[in-house]
């Protein structure tokens, strides 16, 4: 079975793997549904309706998982939220701050996802400039991790780490920004946002926090406003490997956010840095030198 003449299904399911857990590690999972099917030569048409359909669901799954795994957390923040409109003023509530945190750092992602997004979709055409974002996104996880040794050396200071509710509207905003640079595909949401949360002085943990949270309205906005491309002529026939690639690319989100979750208390953003140094540079060659054409 096909979902389109030139995905199978055992590929769209790959490809659903893939989305839940490269959307939440740091590697980009835009970056690497173009490369992956590049590499092992499945000649996927990314451009047709139905992948872009499947797709669309893929995302669907993820942004629900999100929303299941931090459900407790976005009851308390969604109410404390409704309460300060109606209030009319701001409070020092620490569910209310963390959802105006999340408000400031969305509005960036809004608005240049509107305004980039047709110039951005020009380079999906190619694996080329996709390998070298990727590349990128390494060394930017690298240099944040050696800003915030600046920050936090391991012995002398003992300065203190910043919570998340302590940021300001400006820290989310910048957080927000940096996340946007997942617009280009090889860069990485979480992890442009977990460095940005470490230059303001948030521990890794809290910082892998914002960044899921905020991940969670991105993406549920952006499958909502692709949510037409289902229903467009053609798209009908990848409705099976949708549903399922859907529910597999929700169980894998879920069992990544949980993962790293835990992974964050004690480790830093290194070995992900170091992985798409070697993924990037790796696939630069293999599509510069047209090994793979």
């Amino acid at each position: 079975m096909r979902t389109d003449p030139l995905v199978t299904f055992a590929q769209a399911m790959i490809l659903a793997v893939l989305q839940g857990v490269s959307e939440l590690f740091p590697v980009s999972s835009l970056g690497h549904t173009v490369l992956v099917p590049a590499l092992l030569r499945w000649g996927v048409d990314e451009g047709s309706d139905s992948f872009l359909a499947f797709v669309v669901v893929l995302h669907l799954g993820t942004a629900l998982a999100l929303i299941a795994f931090y459900r407790s957390d976005w009851v308390r923040i969604v109410r404390a939220f409704v309460a300060s409109i109606v209030r009319g003023r701001f409070s020092d509530d620490v569910d209310e701050r963390t959802a105006w945190l999340l408000v400031a750092a969305t509005i960036p992602v809004g608005i240049l996802g509107v305004l980039l997004e047709s110039s951005v979709k020009k380079l999906f055409a190619s694996p080329i400039p996709v390998s070298a974002f990727l590349l990128v996104n390494g060394f930017i996880m690298l240099l944040g991790e050696r800003l915030r040794r600046r920050q936090h050396p391991a012995t002398g200071s003992g300065k203190q780490y910043r919570r998340l509710e302590e940021l300001t509207p400006q820290d989310g905003v910048m957080v927000g920004f940096a996340q946007s640079l997942a617009l280009l595909p090889g860069i990485s949401r979480s992890g442009s946002a977990i460095v940005a949360g470490l230059l303001r002085d948030l521990h890794h943990e809290d910082a892998a926090r914002y960044s899921f949270l905020l991940a969670t309205p991105v993406i549920l906005a952006a499958s909502v406003l692709e949510f037409p491309k289902l229903f467009v002529p053609g798209a009908h026939v990848v409705l099976q490997q949708a549903v399922i690639g859907g529910i597999l690319a929700g169980v894998t989100a879920y069992a990544s956010v949980a993962f790293l979750t835990r992974y964050f208390r004690h480790n830093d953003l290194s070995p992900f840095a170091w992985y798409c140094i070697a993924a990037g540079a790796l696939s630069l060659t293999l599509f510069a030198t047209k090994v793979i054409a």
